[in-house]
């Protein structure tokens, strides 16, 4: 099975007031935290997705190994990153894994038993001990869908239409931590060090 991954870290870090993807983290960035994780997922092909301050990560963060794009609409939401992605997966691919710019907890062994689960299914999520969450998993059957997205949410919307079934992988622990706010980013520090 052909399958590439998607990076999502175009955001503008509103919340934050300064670039989420170049906060410290274990010596590198918060970026280099969660590339390092997708890389380690052995993907086909790796996308990542760029937006807010792309110029100051392309020249803070460590981006070998992935094919980097820049998503002009990136302040319409993650729809608009995903939509961007969608024409440059190689075609070649059955299904894309969707995650997190800002969540570098995502383990490997998570996306392989994901992709376990979904064995051939349009669509896939983890499901953590705290609710559902990143990677996802899309089948090519809805490439069609995610390259129409639009919006924030655009992707949970589409698992959560009931046009196709969505298998869910559980995770034996809390969803990795995403960071959105101030108190994201210190809870995150204070679990995997600055």
């Amino acid at each position: 099975m052909f399958v590439a991954g998607i990076l999502l870290a175009a955001g503008s870090s509103r919340r934050l007031g300064q670039p989420k993807q170049l906060l410290p983290l274990r010596g590198a960035t918060l970026l280099d935290a969660a590339l390092a994780a997708a890389r380690a997922c052995r993907f086909d092909q790796l996308l990542l997705a760029l937006g807010g301050s792309a110029e100051a990560v392309r020249h803070g963060v460590d981006m070998s190994g992935a094919e980097q794009f820049d998503v002009e609409r990136h302040g319409d939401g993650c729809g608009a990153s995903v939509a961007a992605a969608m024409g440059r997966v190689d075609p070649r691919a059955d299904g894309v894994v969707l995650l997190l710019g800002d969540q570098p907890g995502v383990r490997p062994m998570d996306v392989a038993g994901l992709l376990g689960a979904v064995a051939g299914r349009p669509a896939g999520l983890c499901r953590y001990r705290d609710g559902p969450g990143h990677p996802l998993w899309f089948g090519r059957e809805l490439f069609g869908d995610l390259a129409a997205l639009h919006g924030d949410k655009a992707v949970w919307k589409l698992l959560g239409s009931g046009r196709s079934p969505v298998v869910e992988h559980p995770v034996d622990r809390p969803a990795p931590r995403d960071v959105d706010t101030w108190e994201d980013y210190w809870a995150l520090v204070a679990e995997v060090g600055r």
